[in-house]
C-alpha cells in the first residue's frame, strides 16, 4: 500500500510538473510576443492561444471596451467562423463583468441569468463553464474582459483564476503599449498627411505664383496661352494639350492653342459643342476625367485618327463660369513621372487652379480688346466731327478766292485765283489723307527741296484773309528764307496747325509771328511760333501735345498740336513750347535741314 501511494504522489508530483512546465513555456511564449512586436491583434492571439492552453479550456474570447459607442467588442475570439461580437456593455456576463469590475466563474452557464444563449445560437456552440474576468490598465480602469469557455474535465479552479489575472494584468500592458504605439503611429500619418497636404498647397501657390508673373508679363493672349498651356503640362505631367474656345454663336470650339506632338494639325479642326470631351465640358461646365476612352462614349475616337494620334486618356476642365463656360482646358496622356499613367483628382485641382487663371487672362484681354475697340470709335467719331473744323482754313480760302474769281476780268487773274482754288482742294485731300494715316499711326515722309522763301510766302497768303477777319497782325520774318529737305505738304499741315491754335486762342487786335532762322553748328531750321494770348492753360500744359487735349475752346479737336509734333517727330526734329498765362505762347521746331 506504501508502494501504491508512493507510486501515485510520484505521478501527482510529475504530472504537477509539467503543467509547470507547459505553464512556463506558455508564460516565456507570451513574454517573447509581447518584446517581439508591438501589433495588438498579433500579440492577442499569441495571448489568447496561450490562455487557452494554459487554462486546459476550449477556447477563449478577448474583448475591448468601446467607450464611444458603449459596447464590448470581441478583438480575439477563438473558434472556427467566429465573427465580430459587439455587446452593449449591461448585456450577457462578460458586459456585467465589464459594468461591475468583478470577476465571475460559472460551472453550468445556461443556469446564470446574466447569461446571454443568443451568442451561443448565433455560432452554434455550446457554452458550459466559463471563467470571465476584467482587464485593468495599471490606472486600474476598465478596458477589457477575458472570456475563457468549456474547462477541458471539469470546472475552472481559484489557480486557474489566479493564472487568469495575471495573463490578463499582462495582456493589459500589451494593450496599453499597443494602444501608445498607435497613437504615435496615427500622429505620424496625421503629420505626413498634413506634410503631404502642406507640399499641394505649395505646389499650388507657387503655381498660381508662376501663372500670375505670366498674366502680368505675357505681351499678348497668344503667347500667354501658350506658356499657360505649357505650365499646365507641367505640373499635371502630360504629354499634349489645348485651350478650346467657343467661336461666337456658332456651336462650335476652335483650338485657340496647342502644345504636343500633333499640335499643327490639331489647330486646323473645328470641334462641335455636342462633340468630344471638351465638347461635353465646354457645354456643361462639368470636368470630366476620361482614363477608360475605349469605353468612354464621349471620346471622339475619329478626330485622333484623323490627325493620326495616339490618345490614351483626357482630363478636362472648363474655363471660366460653370453656368457660361468660356471653352475648355484639355491635356492628353498623362506620362509616367508620378505613380501612375491615369489622370486623378489632384491633376483636375491643379488643373482647375490653372483654368481658372486662365479664363481670367481671356476675360481680361476681351475687356481690353472691347475698351480699344470703343475707343477707336470714339476717336474716330471724335475727328469726324473735327473735320469741317479742321477743313476752315483751306474752305475760308477757296471761298475767298471763288469770291474774287467772279468779280476780276483779266485772264491771267482768274487763271492765278483758279490755281489757288486748285491747290487748296489738294490741300483738304492731303489733309484727309494724313488725319486717317494718323488714326492708323502710319508714317511716311517724303523728301524733297522745299524753297522755304517761297513757301512761307504762300502760307502768309493763305492765312492772311481768315486772320484779317478776327483782326489778328500776321507777321512772317525769314531770317534764312534758303532750302532744306522736307516733306512739303506735311510742313504746311505743321504751319496751318500751329497757325489755327494760335487763331482759337487769339482774341480781336492780337499778334501771331512766324520767325524762320538756321542753326549752322546742328545744319536744322528753326521755326519759331508765337502769339500773345492768354497763354496754355496749366492743367493740359503737361499733355498739350497728346490727341484730344483741349481747353475752353469752342469746337476745338485737341488733334492739331499732337498732329503736329507727329510730323516734327516723323522727320526726325523737335518740338518744345514755352508759355505764360495772359502774355502767350511760344513754340520752337527744329527741323534737319537736309542739305
Amino acid at each position: 500500500m506504501e508502494e501504491d501511494k508512493g507510486s501515485v504522489n510520484s505521478k501527482d508530483c510529475s504530472s504537477r510538473l509539467k503543467q509547470a512546465e507547459a505553464r512556463l513555456e506558455a508564460m516565456q511564449a507570451i513574454g517573447m510576443a509581447l518584446a517581439s512586436t508591438l501589433e495588438l491583434d498579433k500579440v492577442m492571439e499569441i495571448v489568447m492561444d496561450q490562455v487557452t492552453k494554459l487554462l486546459y479550456a476550449d477556447r477563449s474570447s478577448l474583448y475591448l471596451v468601446d467607450e464611444d459607442r458603449g459596447e464590448l467588442w470581441s478583438m480575439v475570439a477563438q473558434g472556427g467562423n467566429m465573427e465580430e461580437i459587439r455587446l452593449p456593455l449591461d448585456k450577457g456576463v462578460a458586459g456585467w463583468v465589464a459594468a461591475n469590475g468583478k470577476t465571475v466563474n460559472l460551472v453550468d452557464a445556461y443556469k446564470d441569468q446574466r447569461f446571454d444563449p443568443e451568442i451561443d445560437s448565433r455560432t452554434g456552440y455550446k457554452t458550459i463553464s466559463m471563467l470571465c474576468m476584467p482587464v485593468r490598465n495599471p490606472e486600474s480602469r476598465i478596458i477589457g474582459v477575458v472570456q475563457v469557455l468549456n474547462k477541458k474535465g471539469g470546472r475552472f479552479t481559484v489557480g486557474d483564476e489566479k493564472l487568469l489575472q495575471a495573463l490578463a494584468s499582462q495582456a493589459a500592458v500589451s494593450i496599453e503599449n499597443s494602444r501608445l504605439y498607435l497613437q504615435v503611429v496615427n500622429r505620424n500619418m496625421e503629420l505626413d498627411e498634413a506634410r503631404m497636404q502642406l507640399e499641394k498647397r505649395v505646389k499650388e501657390l507657387n503655381l498660381l505664383y508662376e501663372l500670375e508673373k505670366k498674366v502680368s508679363t505675357a505681351g499678348d493672349l497668344s503667347s500667354l496661352l501658350d506658356q499657360v498651356l505649357a505650365k499646365a503640362m507641367e505640373v499635371v505631367g502630360a504629354e499634349a494639350g489645348s485651350i478650346l474656345l467657343k467661336e461666337g454663336d456658332k456651336g462650335e470650339l476652335y483650338f485657340k492653342t496647342a502644345l504636343g506632338e500633333k499640335k499643327d494639325a490639331i489647330k486646323r479642326i473645328k470641334l462641335p459643342m455636342e462633340k468630344g470631351v471638351a465638347g461635353f465640358v465646354a457645354r456643361t461646365g462639368q470636368a470630366r476625367i476620361a482614363n477608360d476612352l475605349h469605353n468612354d462614349p464621349l471620346f471622339a475616337s475619329d478626330i485622333a485618327e484623323k490627325i493620326s494620334y495616339e490618345t490614351r486618356n483626357i482630363i478636362c476642365v472648363p474655363l471660366g463660369e460653370r453656368e457660361q463656360p468660356l471653352g475648355a482646358l484639355e491635356l492628353l496622356n498623362k506620362d509616367d513621372r508620378g505613380s501612375g499613367t491615369n489622370f486623378d483628382e489632384d491633376d483636375m485641382r491643379l488643373l482647375t487652379l490653372v483654368a481658372g487663371q486662365t479664363a481670367r487672362a481671356i476675360v481680361i484681354e476681351r475687356e481690353a480688346e472691347e475698351a480699344r475697340r470703343a475707343d477707336r470709335l470714339s476717336t474716330i467719331g471724335r475727328m469726324l466731327a473735327g473735320v469741317m473744323h479742321d477743313f476752315k482754313t483751306p474752305m475760308t480760302i477757296i471761298s475767298g478766292y471763288a469770291q474774287m474769281l467772279a468779280q476780276v476780268g483779266d485772264d491771267a487773274t482768274r487763271d492765278e485765283y483758279a490755281s489757288t482754288i486748285v491747290r487748296q482742294v489738294d490741300v483738304i485731300n492731303k489733309m484727309i489723307q494724313e488725319m486717317l494715316s494718323y488714326a492708323r499711326g502710319e508714317s511716311e515722309v517724303l523728301l524733297h527741296r522745299v524753297h522755304l522763301d517761297r513757301f512761307f510766302d504762300e502760307m502768309q497768303r493763305m492765312l492772311m484773309p481768315q486772320f484779317q477777319e478776327k483782326g489778328i497782325d500776321l507777321e512772317v520774318d525769314l531770317k534764312y528764307s534758303g532750302s532744306a529737305r522736307l516733306d512739303e505738304d506735311k510742313l504746311r499741315r505743321l504751319v496751318q496747325n500751329i497757325a489755327r491754335n494760335a487763331y482759337d486762342a487769339l482774341e480781336k487786335g492780337g499778334i501771331f509771328r512766324i520767325e524762320v532762322d538756321l542753326d549752322e553748328s546742328s545744319n536744322q531750321v528753326l521755326l519759331y511760333f508765337e502769339d500773345n494770348g492768354p497763354g496754355i492753360a496749366p492743367e493740359i500744359r503737361d499733355k498739350v501735345f497728346e490727341s484730344f487735349a483741349t481747353h475752353g475752346k469752342k469746337g476745338g479737336t485737341g488733334l492739331g498740336l499732337a498732329i503736329a509734333k507727329k510730323f516734327v517727330l516723323d522727320h526726325g526734329g523737335e518740338i518744345s513750347f514755352t508759355t505764360k498765362e495772359k502774355q502767350g505762347t511760344r513754340f520752337l521746331v527744329k527741323l534737319p535741314r537736309g542739305e
